[in-house]
C-alpha cells in the first residue's frame, strides 16, 4: 500500500519549491494559500510584476535600499499569495497560509486583517535576522491566528534554501 502524503507536507514542499522562482538575492521565500484542502493562491518574495529583476538588474548587490535599510522593492511571499487571491477576488477569510519563513510583522498585520486563521512556517524570521523572538508569530498567536512551524517531512524537494 502506498502511503499517500499528509496536506501540510504537500503545501509546504510546494512553498519551498516556490521560493525557487524568487528573484531576491538575499533571501527566497515562498508561500501556498489554501482553504479546504485546496490551494487558492501561491506567492514568492520579489518586486511586483512589471518592474525590475533584482537578480537581472543589480546581480551583485540586489535592489536599491530603502530609508530603513530594506529591500525598496520587494514584496514579501505571503503579501504577493494575499494580494493575487484578493485581485482575483477569491476571499481568503478561513484559509491557511504555508510559508518558508515565519511571517514578519508586517506580515502578520496583514494576516490577520485578511482573516486567515492558520499559519504554518517552515524557518524563523528571528533566527534569520538575529532576533530575540519572531514578533509575527507572537503578534498572530496573540490575536487568535494559530501559527506554528513545520513539523512535517519534507521528501518532494530537490533542494532547500
Amino acid at each position: 500500500m502506498t502511503m499517500r502524503p499528509a496536506f501540510d507536507d504537500i503545501y509546504m514542499e510546494l512553498a519551498v519549491n516556490l521560493a525557487k522562482r524568487s528573484h531576491c538575492i538575499k533571501r527566497h521565500v515562498g508561500a501556498v494559500l489554501t482553504r479546504d484542502t485546496r490551494i487558492i493562491s501561491i506567492g514568492y518574495n520579489g518586486p511586483p510584476a512589471g518592474t525590475h529583476n533584482c537578480d537581472e538588474e543589480w546581480p551583485d548587490v540586489g535592489c536599491p535600499k530603502d530609508s530603513k535599510g530594506g529591500c525598496s522593492l520587494a514584496i514579501h511571499a505571503e503579501q504577493n499569495a494575499i494580494l493575487y487571491a484578493v485581485r482575483n477576488k477569491t476571499g481568503v477569510d478561513g484559509a491557511t497560509l504555508y510559508v518558508t519563513l515565519s511571517p514578519c510583522l508586517a506580515c502578520a498585520r496583514i494576516i490577520y486583517s485578511m482573516g486567515i486563521s492558520k499559519v504554518i512556517y517552515l524557518n524563523s524570521y528571528a533566527e534569520y535576522k538575529g532576533l530575540p523572538e519572531d514578533e509575527g508569530v507572537v503578534f498572530l498567536n496573540r490575536f487568535g491566528v494559530l501559527c506554528t512551524r513545520y513539523s512535517g517531512t519534507l521528501n518532494n524537494v530537490t533542494h532547500m534554501i
